[in-house]
């Protein structure tokens, strides 16, 4: 009897939560796009003092007394005689009435009782059907923990406690992993992992003579300690950052401010600046105190990462667009979470309800964002001075932009017949404008955010703009505590949601980091989604493993250089590359990594080396991109930016190449560069024949073999000392004999048809375009 009454009340459950899901998908959307307008608790005064944004008084009806939705009985609630037209008096809703499909749903509402999950009004409505119990055991919401690594009986396997982790997954799996990577493959590998670059051959030389224990540690030092590794390491970060150089928008204005925030980033990294502090300054930078007042310069400019979210309009109507790139990212980035995909409904598969993404939401309608400009217009607003001391004089010009812009806008006065009056304000509003533009130059500026007035948003019923639900206040996510914006507060909340999310506690932000980390080491993460540590991503492979390195991280202040040594003087780093059939049988994936994966050079390093080898690299860090003047220019979806590759090119490293992002640039784009429209988790790695045919013809890569000809040539009097030094500069090895006879007879044949130089090139750009240079063991 007990085991019936148990499945019969199971059976009930479910059956509720069915006609929940039917409510939740077929009745309250409608609702809210046709009724709450007129129907809402929101309202000083409902309409018949009816409202229906929760049960008991859409049961109970309005002024009239008579019940609006009488459960099981259609033929005896108001709602369906006014919405059917078969009042005598009324009908509803206003204007166009409710398709025939969305009448016959709201009397199947009615005639299964009407089941109605919003009690106690709009707050708590809000609540999602999410077995909160449940999802808070999933992996990733757990507190971080550390447990002891099992002891290895291999020594070399015993030094570290990641080596511990993967050994033993290694010996569960029985598979015996590959013998240590060569000195001259390993200082290849670290070298091109830390900085982009390749070892020198005064590097190379230095490393193999150095026999002691400390060898590779003393490499591992100077590397991090390289102006290079701020550089490779900052890229990094921009590709999750989504960075461009461009607003995104259908005119994709310029952003010539956004330079100071990819300076910001290379900066921040070199320095070691904890990570979770890191993340705060863009986040909240602006709203934190400084030091002195570089400090407050970089603080602010920090904020360009929120700025840089896309436009994809006017700077009113689709900026909610902006907000919903800003939430998206964020939650990939910092959380690995795809929050945004709970901007029109509850998330489907993570603990993420829609109330959620709006609480975040209002955090950030809070805040003033800077816009480059829009449609036809130079239209700038929301910047901030790089100066304290401009900075009201830059409000001041702002405020005036905006006032001139709005008249603009309008139209009035646009018509040479319009009256004297209006034509007068308009022709001195757009003279304004124009005047105002030509004057920025004057003020050193930062594409960043600012407070405004805080503000909750409303919940945009199916990511509809127009048709808005109840109210959601300002918080966090739910899953991660539901920490709220308290109402007292001054600003908008980022410098709360700042905490939050950099908290130590908070058990995704570090992991997310760290894995990410991990990933960009070997190549896959150990959660091998890095933007997805949701139930739609792949669990960790090994699972304390991660947890001992966040554990480690955050104990020693989030930094990223020490969590560097700690994985890379490993055995597991140290692995070489290679092929075993049995391994790749048993784990084809090199989930235990049993190897270390081969890759190819990114896009930026094969540039970069190429540049470095023919030394014709500029090593000064890049500034401000060459843009015309502000009032030289108006953009619009017709006539769009687009730069000129050549006034933009430079032989700088290439994380200071121009990005924009309807235009992807040339090179980077056809070698798999980042996306910056999208958080970029992992390069993608195409080989195709478009990549080849431009080792082959490009005159950049022309230029570069012709320049290492002619450094090898004056470095080196012989064919034998030319051809061993290219391949210590490409390969940081010597050639083989044959490879010795092979490049002799090349070169005295290329020779006997043109001049040595051509010869010379020729041969460099064939080292150029090999597996050897492009891949790295």
């Amino acid at each position: 009897m007990r085991l019936l009454l148990l499945s019969l009340g199971a059976a009930a459950a479910l059956a509720a939560a069915d006609d929940f899901d039917f409510f939740e998908s077929k009745i309250r959307p409608v609702l809210a796009a046709r009724c709450y307008g007129c129907h809402s608790g929101k309202l000083k005064q409902a309409e018949g003092g009816l409202y229906l944004d929760s049960s008991e008084p859409t049961r109970k009806g309005g002024r009239s007394g008579i019940p609006a939705v009488v459960p099981g009985k259609p033929e005896e609630s108001l709602l369906i005689k006014v919405i059917q037209g078969t009042h005598k008096d009324l009908k509803m809703p206003p204007g166009k009435p409710l398709p025939k499909e969305q009448v016959a749903d709201f009397v199947a509402w009615v005639k299964m009782g009407a089941p109605d999950p919003r009690t106690g009004g709009t707050v708590a409505a809000l609540k999602p059907a999410y077995d909160w119990e449940k999802e808070k055991k999933h992996w990733a919401y757990q507190p971080v923990k550390a447990v002891a690594a099992p002891a290895i009986t291999d020594p070399a396997w015993n030094r570290t406690a990641i080596d511990r982790w993967v050994k033993a997954k290694l010996d569960e799996k029985q598979i015996k992993p590959l013998v240590p990577a060569s000195k001259a493959a390993l200082l290849r590998r670290v070298t091109y992992d830390l900085t982009g670059l390749p070892p020198t051959p005064e590097q190379s030389t230095a490393f193999l003579a150095d026999q002691s224990p400390q060898a590779f540690e003393k490499v591992v030092d100077q590397l991090l300690a390289s102006p290079a590794y701020g550089e490779q390491w900052g890229r990094h970060w921009l590709d999750v950052a989504r960075y461009a150089d461009t607003a995104g928008d259908a005119s994709d204005y310029p952003v010539p401010e956004m330079s100071r925030y990819r300076n910001y980033v290379i900066r921040s990294i070199q320095q070691d600046k904890p990570f979770n502090e890191f993340l705060r300054e863009q986040l909240s930078g602006d709203l934190l105190s400084a030091k002195n007042e570089e400090d407050r310069r970089d603080k602010i400019v920090a904020t360009s990462y929120l700025a840089n979210s896309r436009r994809f309009g006017q700077t009113e109507g689709e900026f909610y667009l902006t907000i919903d790139d800003t939430i998206d990212n964020l939650g990939k980035a910092a959380l690995g979470l795809t929050v945004g995909c709970a901007r029109c409904h509850d998330h489907k598969f993570d603990p993420i309800p829609t109330a959620d993404y709006y609480a975040l939401f209002g955090i950030f309608k809070s805040s003033k964002y800077a816009w480059a400009g829009t449609e036809h217009h130079q239209y700038l607003d929301g910047f901030a001075a790089l100066d304290k001391k401009d900075q009201t004089r830059l409000d001041r010009q702002q405020k005036r932009m905006v006032d001139a812009y709005r008249i603009v806008k309008k139209g009035d006065g646009k018509d040479p017949k319009s009256p004297p009056a209006e034509r007068l304000a308009y022709l001195e509003a757009q003279a304004e404008l124009l005047q105002i533009r030509s004057s920025w130059p004057d003020i050193p500026m930062v594409y960043g955010v600012s407070d405004a007035k805080p503000v909750n948003a409303r919940i945009m019923v199916k990511g509809d703009p127009n048709t808005l639900g109840p109210e959601a206040p300002r918080g966090f996510l739910t899953v991660l505590g539901g920490q709220p914006v308290p109402a007292d507060h001054k600003g908008s909340g980022r410098d709360l949601l700042a905490g939050w999310i950099a908290d130590d506690q908070n058990p995704l932000t570090a992991r997310v980091f760290v894995n990410r980390v991990w990933t960009w080491h070997f190549g896959r993460g150990i959660v091998n989604t890095p933007n997805d540590f949701g139930t739609r991503g792949e669990k960790p492979t090994h699972p304390e493993l991660l947890d001992q390195l966040t554990a480690d991280f955050i104990r020693e202040g989030w930094s990223l250089k020490k969590l560097h040594k700690t994985i890379l003087l490993t055995r597991a780093y140290q692995t070489a590359s290679g092929h075993v059939e049995a391994n790749a049988v048993k784990d084809p994936k090199n989930e235990t990594y049993w190897r270390f994966d081969r890759r190819r050079l990114t896009a930026e390093e094969a540039r970069d080396s190429m540049l470095a080898l023919s030394g014709n690299l500029d090593p000064v860090p890049g500034g401000p991109h060459p843009f015309a003047p502000r009032a030289s220019y108006v953009q619009t979806q017709h006539k769009p930016f687009v730069a000129d590759p050549v006034a933009f090119d430079h032989n700088k490293r290439s994380v200071y190449l121009f990005q924009q992002r309807f235009k992807p640039h040339a090179y980077l784009d056809l070698f798999d560069g980042a996306d910056s429209n999208a958080a970029t988790a992992v390069r993608v790695s195409n080989n195709t024949a478009t990549q080849a045919l431009y080792l082959m013809n490009n005159e950049f890569v022309q230029k570069q073999a012709d320049a290492l000809a002619v450094r090898v040539g004056m470095a080196e009097p012989t064919v034998a000392g030319r051809v061993r030094l290219a391949h210590r500069l490409l390969f940081a090895r010597v050639p083989t004999p044959v490879e010795q006879q092979m490049a002799t007879t090349f070169i005295a044949q290329t020779t006997a048809q043109t001049e040595a130089r051509a010869a010379w090139t020729s041969y460099m750009r064939v080292l150029f375009s090999s597996n050897e240079f492009f891949f790295i063991d």
